[in-house]
């Protein structure tokens, strides 16, 4: 093989790549989805009144939040898959679901309450919150990594945050349908913290599974 053949197929086999992780990506979550909503109808179920919440626009507000951080996630770890990929100008997507809860929070802020803010904040549900959305995460969060072990990443422990952030979206967007707390205030807050700690344990698993 001379040299023009050996850099035609090393650059076939680098075009083709994104593709085979993002089709193994896709499979493992599609095997482990069905997991989590199994379990989340087990424990959990919809909360008693969903239909009366879905006419409540910050009820609704909060899947918009949720599915923007799986969907971030999953575009920023799948570029992230390739060997030379770089996360510059590719991470402050990662920001979509935090600027839509700061406009949130200072639409709440603009609206009249019975309840104080702080009350809002604490909620009802924070310990569930804390507990559900990292337990409904772990199947998809080992699935994710299973899949992007297909790339090459080169920043393994990067990825991994991604694959944990992915993850924890995906179970929250579960969990919302079930919590009673719509304020942002309170999505912010808890629903941060349980996603901070998928993304820690996601970060620390991928430094040792997606080493390239």
């Amino acid at each position: 093989m001379d040299t023009d053949q050996l850099i035609r197929t090393l650059a076939a086999d680098n075009e083709t790549r994104p593709r085979s992780v993002g089709s193994a990506l896709a499979v493992a979550l599609a095997v482990a989805l069905p997991i989590s909503i199994v379990a989340f109808f087990v424990t959990l179920g919809f909360r008693s009144d969903i239909r009366t919440a879905m006419h409540n626009p910050f009820f609704d507000f909060k899947f918009v939040v949720t599915m923007s951080l799986a969907a971030s996630a999953l575009v920023v770890g799948l570029h992230l898959s390739r060997p030379e990929a770089s996360p510059r100008g590719w991470i402050w997507l990662l920001l979509t679901p935090v600027v839509l809860l700061v406009l949130a929070m200072a639409v709440e802020m603009m609206l009249p309450h019975s309840r104080p803010w702080l009350v809002r904040l604490i909620g009802n549900n924070s310990k569930l919150c804390m507990t559900a959305i990292p337990l409904l995460s772990l199947p998809l969060l080992i699935a994710g990594l299973i899949g992007l072990r297909h790339g090459a990443s080169t920043r393994p422990a990067l990825t991994g945050a991604l694959v944990g952030l992915l993850s924890a979206g995906l179970a929250a967007t579960l969990y919302a349908s079930q919590c009673n707390d719509d304020s942002p205030l309170f999505v912010i807050t808890w629903y941060s913290l349980a996603t901070a700690l998928v993304t820690a344990i996601g970060a620390f698993a991928g430094s040792r599974l997606l080493r390239f």
